[in-house]
């Protein structure tokens, strides 16, 4: 599977180091664009200033550095539609790349009538990630305990993992894996 990162999953830290761990251990290959990148680095200075928007420069580049194919030009977004103007780059991408699918949580901004005649749909990591879990649970089982432990060192505190992953939107794998 190939798959476009929306800029919802690239931020925040939890969710994207999950997805990115598992395409490490070969379970996917991630794809983004510049403005994708960008929208990271908007979302980070918005929501956490520029503290945040320093961090996740340094994190977009240990992110480049070990995905260096990743980076795609996105394709010609003139004949494409999506209900979000907005969002038609994130569709260029993910036909310029040959993706398969686009993970997102913003669902209702990619209908599937208009991504199948792409030959590509639009996922929610939750599911993606579970059915991971379903075909070999090791390769999910360990991307997330390392991410949990890594959570745990930098907050100084014990995190439930199953908070963790609801507070990362993915209850489904929280539940599989809190048990």
């Amino acid at each position: 599977m190939i798959a476009v990162l929306d800029a919802c999953v690239l931020y925040p830290t939890v969710l994207r180091e999950i997805l990115l761990g598992c395409a490490e251990r070969g379970l996917y290959t991630p794809v983004w664009s510049e403005r994708l990148l960008e929208e990271w680095r908007r979302a980070a200075l918005r929501n956490g200033g520029p503290g945040d928007a320093a961090l996740a420069e340094a994190e977009i580049a240990r992110a480049t550095a070990r995905f260096p194919d990743a980076l795609t030009a996105p394709g010609d977004e003139a004949p494409l539609w999506l209900p979000d103007p907005a969002d038609i780059h994130v569709l260029a991408t993910a036909v310029a790349s040959g993706a398969d699918t686009i993970l997102t949580q913003n669902l209702r901004d990619f209908p599937a009538r208009e991504l199948s005649g792409h030959g590509i749909s639009a996922r929610a990591p939750d599911a993606v990630l579970m059915d991971f879990w379903l075909g070999d649970s090791a390769p999910v089982e360990e991307v997330v305990a390392a991410t949990h432990a890594e959570a745990e060192r930098l907050s100084a505190e014990t995190l439930d993992l199953r908070a963790l992953l609801k507070r990362a939107r993915l209850p489904r794998l929280g539940k599989a894996l809190g048990r």
